[in-house]
């Protein structure tokens, strides 16, 4: 028995240190924004998604190639006929000669070549339309890119933002605890009434719910951000970034204008299917003109219909030829199909004049907001600085026995209430920032 104890003993101390602690925390993550839109690219299935559209828009391109190719089948086939009386006529030499023999059992084999050498333009114009169309595919992968980043970027300044909040609430609970301290000692040498101790607890009380929202929101945000970067969804992950982070200056509203005409994917993804329409237009108009086509084969038989008198064996034959198609008359087919592709065309123009001008007013818009939030955040950064000095006097006053304790507790709630607003303005800030990168293609 004292072996087994041993034993077992023995194996813990072996492999104990093999398993997790219980309680033992996860590592924290700490990403940039740059590293936490790199893996959310290489995570995504919404790119995943789009990238297979682009590599089915580039088989359809082959596809479009191949058709002015020539091409080889072969083809097989077995078929029973019913029994007939054989057909024989009288020979030179007076026996009888078979010229169509009862054969029931008919095989038949071909190797067939097909060459389309003229089709009017409309095989080229399909290739061009397909090829326009993949690059408009590969503008779309582009552009899925830049959501995605604007996607990232929005949900790793809301947990920057939520950090920052719930520090600034926590700070507020331990000047409440604080407060709420001095609140009871003045009580116990009998200078205040017993309702301001309650007051001063429903303060701390009101900062203590406050920071609980506040660590619920920055738990949600480092959730959302997780799931874009493709982590678990409880991973801890530390922003190696502050809202107080100098901005970048920007160029003006004309420069930022014009580099996102140049710059903005779904603008080349418009671009592109202009052109897709166009050359589809043309493929439709070429329906009116005639098509010439190279034909050959290679027949192998039992029998061969083309040999005469027919026999039971296996004879072989070829030919060669070349097919000129012209529709006359399609009852007005063409006419409709060039139709449509010319609304589609129209669409596809309309679309870009559309984007174009909401292009201008989103950039505009978002350098504005960039301006406006930085006037808001130094006017933030002068309340809080008033409602400091402000918060200072007022406790200086209260110690003195000057003022009440309600003057107290407002001034607390007014540099507070200063301080979220500052971050509310500095989050304003980043998230304008990251709008402004989206609408220039960045």
């Amino acid at each position: 028995m004292r072996n087994r104890v041993l034993l077992f003993v023995a194996s813990l101390i072996v492999f104990g240190t093999e398993l997790p602690l219980a309680g033992q925390a996860t590592l924290t993550l700490r990403l940039t924004l740059e590293e936490a839109q790199a893996r959310a690219v290489a995570a995504s299935h919404r790119l995943a998604e789009v990238r297979a559209r682009e590599s089915a828009a580039q088989a359809t391109v082959s596809a479009r190639e191949a058709a002015d190719r020539p091409t080889l089948a072969a083809v097989a086939g077995y078929t029973r006929t019913n029994h007939v009386v054989e057909f024989t006529v009288p020979s030179p030499t007076g026996a009888p000669r078979v010229l169509y023999p009862d054969v029931p059992n008919n095989s038949h084999s071909r190797l067939e070549l097909q060459w389309p050498i003229y089709t009017g333009g409309r095989t080229d114009a399909l290739e061009r339309s397909a090829r326009a169309e993949a690059a408009a595919v590969a503008a779309d992968v582009s552009v899925a890119q830049a959501d995605l980043r604007l996607d990232v970027a929005r949900a790793f300044w809301a947990v920057v933002t939520a950090r920052a909040t719930l520090e600034v609430l926590e700070q507020g609970v331990r000047r409440s605890q604080a407060h709420a301290a001095d609140v009871r000692q003045r009580f116990n040498v009998g200078l205040i009434p017993p309702n301001e101790i309650a007051s001063a607890d429903a303060q701390e009380s009101r900062a203590r719910m406050l920071a609980i929202e506040a660590r619920n929101q920055r738990d949600v945000a480092t959730a959302d951000l997780a799931r874009l970067i493709g982590i678990d969804l409880g991973q801890p992950i530390d922003p190696a970034a502050t809202l107080d982070d100098a901005s970048a200056a920007f160029p003006g509203i004309e420069t930022l204008l014009a580099d996102a005409r140049a710059s903005r994917q779904e603008r080349q993804a418009m671009e592109r299917r202009i052109d897709a329409a166009n050359e589809q237009r043309s493929a439709a108009a070429a329906g009116r003109l005639p098509t010439l086509a190279i034909t050959s084969g290679i027949d192998y038989a039992r029998p061969n219909p083309r040999i005469f008198p027919r026999a039971d064996r296996w004879d072989d034959s070829w030919d060669a030829g070349i097919n000129v198609r012209w529709s006359l008359f399609d009852g007005g087919r063409t006419a409709a199909d060039v139709a449509q592709a010319s609304s589609l065309a129209e669409v596809a123009r309309q679309r870009l004049a559309e984007f174009d001008s909401v292009l201008a007013l989103e950039v505009r818009q978002r350098a504005l907001d960039i301006d406006s939030g930085r006037a808001a955040v130094a006017a933030a950064a002068d309340g809080v600085r008033a409602a400091g000095e402000a918060r200072r006097v007022v406790a200086e006053r209260y110690q003195a026995g000057v003022i009440p304790q309600i003057e107290v507790l407002d001034a607390e709630f007014a540099l507070l209430q200063a301080e979220l607003d500052r971050t509310r303005a500095l989050a304003g800030v980043r998230m304008s920032e990251a709008r402004l990168a989206r609408a220039i293609g960045k």
